[in-house]
Formats: C-alpha cells, structure tokens, sequence
C-alpha cells in the first residue's frame, strides 16, 4: 500500500463496484461518485466517462462504504504493563508523537473521524487544529480535551500517586465536588476549545482505584454539567459502568453513555425512552479481560476490576440491542492497539447485531451523535468525500473491514492498493 495526498483541483470521478447506500442500508450496484474539492457533488448509477481534465479512479473491483467513525478513542494512551509508570517518565511531547502516529494508523485503518474522549493539556486538540491545517495527517478528530471526574474519581489525573505528586486538584484540571465546580469545568472545557464534554460518572476499570463501578457523581452535578454544556453548544458523553450511574447520567440527560457495562432492563428501558445513545466498546471489555491474565500486566486493583467487568460487556451489549437502544460504534481504543478499531465489528456480530446494522452503528449513526450528519456518515451529495474500499462483501463477512484497501478523506487519497 502507499500512502500519500493528493491535491486535488479538477473532479474526481470514481467508478465503484458496489455503493454501500446508508440512508438505504443498501448495496447498489456500478455507481459513480463524483467529488468537487472536498465534497461529494453527484452519486449516479451507472459508470459516467471522466472528462479529460478529471482525475479518475477505477474501484470496479471494490464494495465502497462511507469514512468509518469510532465514537470513542484515547489517541494518547497506548496499552502496555509499562503504562502506569509511565505517568511519572514521559512528558507530554512523549504523549503528543504518540498521539500523531496512532492517528495516522487509525486513518490508514479506514476511520475517516473520530470522537477522542479524554487527554491532558490539550494535545489532541492541539492534533485536530494540526491535522486540519494540512500539518499532519490523520482522521477528523472531536475532542473532549479533559475528562471531568471528582475528587478521586475515575479520570481524577493525581490517583494513585505518591504524596510528592498527589495534590488537590480542581475544575480547570477536570475535577470537580458540587454544581458550581461542574459549571466551571465545562467553561474550563470551551476555554481550551474542546468540541464536546466527556464525564465519568462512575468509577472505571483501569484507573488504579478500589472501586470500578460506583456512582462517582450526584445527579445535581450531572444535571449542572448536561446545562451548563447546552449553553456553550456541547454534547455530553458520560463513562459509566455501574447500573446506578448509568440511570443518573441518562436522568440527568448527558447525550451518550460509554461502555454501559453493568446496564439493567431499567437502564437500558430508560435510556431507550429519552433517546440516549449508547457506545459499548466490545474490544476494550475483551482487551482487559485477556490482559488481565497476564501476569503483573496490571496493577492489582486494576486486574481484579477487569476480571470482574471486562467479561460482562458481551452480554450487556446482546440485552441494550434487544431492547432497541440506539447504538453508535466505539471501541475505547488506546485500551486495545489503535488502527485495529474494525475488530470491534465482529464481537457486533456475535452479540446479535446484523452486518447492516452494526456498518450503520459506524455510520449514520455515529454522525447522528456527532450531529454531523449533514457531513459525514453517507455517501451523498453535498457531504464530505469520506469514503473506503473494501475487496468482499462486508454484509457477508464483517471481518473484511479489518483490511480496508482504499481510503479517502475529505477528498484526497491517503492510502489506495
């Protein structure tokens, strides 16, 4: 494969083999797609002749499908036994090239965008501002910038460490005790130009705590972020893995709940009824699992928290699409190796999910969450020219989407066979 942009002024006119059409969760057979700059300007059937300044592509032989979007990744965090020691020897340059490199394998893996759900000192913004200008090369990213937690909580960035580093730690860091905290927090987040607010309303499975699915926030600080978060134009994703979270942050309003773990029929009916999306990250669940018996991979609060959680989310997953949550595609990668986002779209599958259905979860509905979906998400006219090519039948065997051939971003080729 070979990487690189293209500068495109001229039309780009590509002839595909077979369209994945979202808006009709379709495939349609000999399509041509037009592209003007950026932006998708026709999707025609049948195979139109490039006129003699366009640039064509010639994708017969290949099933396109629109840009992926994984609704929840960490692009600075990378899975290792070394990762807790980490904290205290790298700086955040180190964080940074990390950052850069994983996004380009996720590019590379067919992710178009990205939803980025936590960091410190703003590197991914600082990312996303650097891909968009054309300095580097990676997907669209969304990021929260700084996770809110409280004091002690899952995502309060002193846990865990020695009284030398330890401190009390407030709204500007992300952690907040009580309803004015959370209103600060998030003027905090639109300060350091974040484009969503990522809570943790619950403890979690890899911060060095007792505890991994305790309600960590009062429905009233919820309510005052979900608000305060309107007011500035930001959705709200809420970690939560306990069943007790999960109702407060839906009561409460936030937009999403990640990972949803231990999710009961009353978590799951009220979610369903105030139309919150879920994001269940399959691929983090089984990653800690299986590390989690590797010995001395984790610290030992952290390998007794993935032993008892990781396992659950399978089934959970089964129960929320049963019961008609809507569900948009996440994977929580930075837990599990960045650029092997697709194999979430198997353990989809096994959990009861169609081939239709779980594309889509990458798709339409993914931008629906994002409220992009007048951007991204569809191949259609007028949006942006995010597109992938696969050599099978996705709706087949999901599994070709592990090895995605063709990538475009907003209408320049950066990986082709």
């Amino acid at each position: 494969m070979s990487v690189f942009y293209l500068a495109i002024d001229a039309k780009t006119v590509i002839h595909v083999g077979y369209l994945f059409d979202a808006d009709n969760a379709s495939l349609e057979p000999e399509m041509t797609i037009v592209i003007e700059e950026n932006i998708i300007s026709d999707v025609v059937a049948g195979y139109i002749s490039p006129e003699t300044d366009d640039l064509y592509i010639d994708l017969t032989g290949y099933y396109i499908l629109p840009g992926l979007i994984d609704m929840h990744v960490h692009l600075t965090s990378q899975s290792s036994s070394k990762a807790y020691i980490e904290r205290t020897t790298l700086n955040s340059a180190d964080y940074a090239i990390r950052a850069t490199k994983n996004a380009e394998k996720t590019l590379l893996a067919g992710f178009t965008s990205v939803r980025n759900l936590g960091d410190a000192d703003s590197i991914t913004i600082s990312l996303r501002n650097a891909i968009n200008n054309g300095v580097t090369f990676g997907p669209r990213i969304f990021s929260s910038g700084t996770t809110i937690s409280t004091t002690g909580g899952h995502g309060d960035p002193t846990n865990s460490l020695n009284l030398t580093f330890t401190s009390d730690p407030g709204p500007r860091e992300g952690v907040i005790n009580g309803k004015e905290d959370a209103y600060k927090a998030v003027r905090h987040r639109y300060k350091q130009d974040a484009d969503l607010i990522k809570i943790t309303a619950t403890g979690g499975v890899l911060s060095n705590a007792k505890n991994g699915q305790n309600p960590q926030m009062t429905v009233d600080e919820i309510k005052a972020i979900v608000a305060s978060a309107k007011d500035y134009g930001f959705k709200v994703a809420a970690h939560a893995h306990g069943s007790e979270g999960i109702k407060r942050a839906t009561l409460a309003g936030v937009d999403s709940i990640e990972h949803g773990t231990l999710m009961d029929k009353e978590g799951a009916s009220l979610m369903r009824e105030r139309g919150t999306y879920y994001v269940p990250t399959l691929l983090a669940g089984k990653w800690v699992a299986d590390k989690a018996l590797v010995k001395d991979y984790y610290p030992p609060f952290v390998e007794k928290k993935a032993l008892e959680i990781g396992p659950q989310l399978q089934a959970t997953f089964s129960m929320a699409n049963q019961a008609g949550l809507k569900i948009a595609f996440g994977t929580d990668s930075g837990v599990s190796p960045h650029g092997e986002n697709a194999k979430e779209f198997k353990l989809m599958i096994d959990g009861g999910m169609t081939e239709k259905e779980a594309i889509l979860s990458a798709t339409l509905n993914a931008a629906d969450l994002l409220g992009k979906n007048n951007e991204i998400g569809s191949l259609t006219k007028g949006k942006l020219a995010d597109l992938i090519g696969v050599s099978k039948n996705p709706l087949e065997d999901i599994t070709i989407l592990e090895t995605v051939d063709f990538v475009m971003k907003g209408g320049e080729v950066v990986k082709q066979p």
